[in-house]
């Protein structure tokens, strides 16, 4: 008997022991659990109550279709339109990947061994009706170039192999009807082809119109003024390049010797429209894979400057782009796995940076990263330096994608959950003033007081607005003068009369 009790003593201990394990896992499994499912904050449509003060301050400068309403008729009819305008705006990224493709056709190497078409003789092609006879033979010689880059495009995405630019424009094209494996469907997507091309050299023109009105206003801040609304009217293009997050390290380097920001004062970030370096404006390389740098880059310049600590950086992502946030959600699965994320920096020693730039290029990623072997570059590309950057798991895992609209869409945020400080370059220039004050109300519902908006754009304040200018930077990037002017607008409460700092 006394054998038997001890033996089932045992037995029962070692029941409760189990028991207690399954429940502990249990418990963890439901905390893991719970932590994983908690529900992402809702995305929601600007209210007409928040869009009225912006409404009411513009007047003639509003849409068409919303002057001359009544109060009561705004209010019942700004629904439909934000609805309207949300798909408005997203059916600009069409236009934007046709912009992308031609810059594609232009500077890509990896589909054909013809020369890339500089930037100057995208002019003499746009100029070409009123060139001297002089200049004639060269323009013909480049559009000879430009009809052979297109029929080795064509080739190219009928067999695109791996390569997941070619897979791109194929889908592109097919999406607009082109079936490039038939020699009608090739010719016809030849003309559309050359008929985008035409369009996009016209429309720099015109932008390089307005670019030059504005740089003859007699203050530097109004010619930013006048600029900040330059591609108003212009596809939304996702290309990006290295150049902005250089100038985020300059200014908040300088918020921070101004006293803007404190050690380890930035834990949530948001960076509106990341971009996708496809093929740049300026470069266009395109012999390495599809990337995105500007999150990692924050945290990158955040940990640099000791504004936060490796453990305390959440980012999040705001873009309209399904391209863009899928590609961060891969990035995401990715570091699931434990797999790094390889980001390639491109130096052309005639982009003639600043050392100060050159320098930035030289330690990016140190925060995040190792550095990695690099991508070469194909023969056409000379005088071109590549260093690349590994990115670790644990930092890929902190950046998160949400598709948002900033100019007609917020992030229903608590107060616990709003933002230390939000990027945005190179984003509201595509938008009129009205839809920048939409954006700058939405933002404001997601920063914290006291909180941060960059950007590289001038926006127009009004009264009771939540964010104002505060300071501004001019930041440098090539010795020939190239840059732009950022400001940072801050969360203050209570409003105040807004202003625009005068540009140093």
């Amino acid at each position: 008997m006394i054998q038997e009790n001890c033996t089932g003593t045992r037995h029962l201990a070692g029941t409760a022991c189990l028991h207690g394990v399954i429940v502990l896992f249990s418990i963890l499994f439901l905390c893991r659990a719970t932590r994983s499912e908690e529900p992402s904050p809702s995305v929601q449509y600007i209210s007409y109550e928040d869009a009225r003060p912006i409404l009411e301050v513009l007047g003639d400068e509003l849409p068409t279709e919303l002057l001359g309403l009544t109060n009561e008729r705004l209010r019942a009819s700004w629904p439909n339109w934000v609805r309207q305008t949300d798909y408005q705006i997203r059916a600009r990224l069409a236009q934007g990947d046709e912009d992308t493709i031609v810059n594609f056709l232009a500077f890509g190497t990896s589909f054909t061994h013809q020369p890339r078409l500089t930037k100057g003789q995208l002019g003499v092609e746009a100029e070409a009706s009123s060139l001297s006879q002089k200049h004639l033979q060269q323009a013909a010689a480049e559009s000879a170039i430009l009809d052979a880059r297109i029929d080795d495009l064509i080739r190219g995405v009928v067999t695109p192999s791996n390569n997941e630019r070619l897979i791109f424009v194929r889908g592109a094209l097919m999406k607009r009807g082109y079936n490039v494996t038939t020699e009608g469907g090739k010719a016809a997507a030849k003309a559309y082809l050359l008929e985008c091309f035409r369009r996009v050299v016209a429309e720099q023109a015109k932008y390089a119109s307005r670019l030059e009105n504005a740089q003859r206003a007699s203050d530097p801040t109004s010619k930013f003024v006048q600029s900040s609304t330059l591609f108003r009217d212009r596809g939304l293009s996702l290309d990006t390049s290295l150049l902005p997050d250089f100038a985020i390290e300059q200014t908040l380097s300088a918020m921070v010797k101004g006293g803007f920001l404190k050690s380890r004062s930035i834990t949530r970030v948001a960076v509106i429209g990341p971009g996708l370096d496809f093929t740049d404006k300026d470069e266009g390389y395109d012999f390495y894979p599809e990337q995105t740098t500007q999150p990692f880059a924050v945290i990158d310049t955040l940990l640099r400057l000791g504004l936060s600590s490796p453990s305390g950086i959440d980012v999040t992502t705001l873009d309209i782009s399904p391209r863009v946030n899928e590609h961060v959600r891969r990035i995401r699965q990715r570091s699931e796995r434990g797999i790094g994320y390889t980001v390639e920096l491109p130096l052309s020693s005639q982009a003639k940076w600043t050392p100060e730039a050159i320098r930035y290029w030289n330690q990016f990623g140190d925060q995040i990263g190792t550095s990695a072997k690099a991508i070469n570059s194909r023969g056409e590309l000379r005088n071109i330096e590549v260093r690349a950057v590994r990115i670790r798991p644990s930092v890929m895992r902190k950046v998160e994608p949400v598709d948002l609209n900033i100019v007609l869409q917020t992030l229903d945020l608590p107060e616990a959950k709003k933002f230390d400080l939000v990027i945005a370059t190179n984003i509201f220039v595509y938008y009129d003033v009205f839809q920048q004050c939409l954006a700058l109300a939405n933002v404001a519902k997601m920063v914290r007081p006291n909180g941060f908006l960059v950007t590289n754009t001038a926006l127009l304040e009004w009264p009771n607005s939540q964010l104002h200018a505060v300071d501004n930077i001019s930041v440098v990037y090539t010795r020939h003068g190239d840059g732009g002017h950022f400001v940072w607008y801050q969360a203050e409460n209570p409003p105040r009369t807004s202003y625009l700092p005068r540009i140093k």
